[in-house]
C-alpha cells in the first residue's frame, strides 16, 4: 500500500510518500511546498493545490493520512491553515484518493504508543522506522512522514482485526 503523509501549512505544507508492506515501511519521497509571505492567500492556496495535484499525481498513492488542526491561541494563524487543509483535502478528492484524518495525538501514539511523545522523540522515531539517514527537514516534512506511518500502522491493525471477525 501506497500513503501520502500531509502536514497542512500555508507556508510550508509537509509531504511524505511511504510504501508499506505488513509491518514493513519505506519512505519512497518527501517535501514541503512553501509560498512565499508576501504572496495574496489565494494565490498561496493555488501553489498548494497544484503542487500536491502534481505530487499526487507522480506517486499514485492508495491512501491519504491528513493532520487534522490543533489550535489553542492564535484563530487568525488557524484561519489560514484550514484554507490550506481544505485545499489539501480537495486535491486527494479531485484525485479520487480516500482520506483518512488523525488528530496529533493519534499520531504520536500511533508511533510511539505514547500520545504525549515529544517532536523530538517522533522524528527519531520516524528516521528509524523509515531506515533515514537523518531526520528529514523541514519539521513538517517529519509531521507528515509521521501521519503517513500513522496511518499504515492503524490500517494494519485493522487488518488484522477484521482476520479475525
Amino acid at each position: 500500500m501506497r500513503i501520502l503523509g500531509i502536514d497542512p501549512g500555508y507556508a510550508i505544507l509537509g509531504w511524505g510518500v511511504i510504501d508499506v508492506e505488513g509491518n514493513h515501511f519505506s519512505a519512497v519521497d518527501y517535501g514541503a511546498v512553501t509560498t512565499e509571505a508576501g504572496e495574496d492567500m489565494p494565490d498561496r492556496l493555488k501553489t498548494l493545490y497544484n503542487e500536491l495535484m502534481d505530487i499526487i499525481a507522480e506517486y499514485n498513492p492508495d491512501q491519504v493520512s491528513i493532520e487534522e488542526l490543533f489550535f489553542n491561541t492564535n484563530n487568525k494563524t488557524a484561519i489560514f491553515v484550514g484554507q490550506a487543509r481544505g485545499v489539501a483535502i480537495l486535491a486527494c478528492v479531485n484525485s479520487g484518493v480516500d482520506i483518512y484524518e488523525y488528530t496529533p495525538l493519534q499520531i504520536k501514539q500511533g508511533l510511539s504508543g505514547y500520545g504525549r511523545a515529544d517532536k523530538k522523540q517522533i522524528q527519531q522515531l520516524v528516521k528509524m522506522m523509515l531506515n533515514l539517514r537523518e531526520i528529514p527537514k523541514p519539521d513538517d516534512t517529519a509531521d507528515a512522514l509521521a501521519a503517513a506511518i500513522c496511518h499504515g500502522n492503524t490500517a494494519n491493525s485493522r487488518k488484522r482485526m477484521e482476520k479475525y471477525r
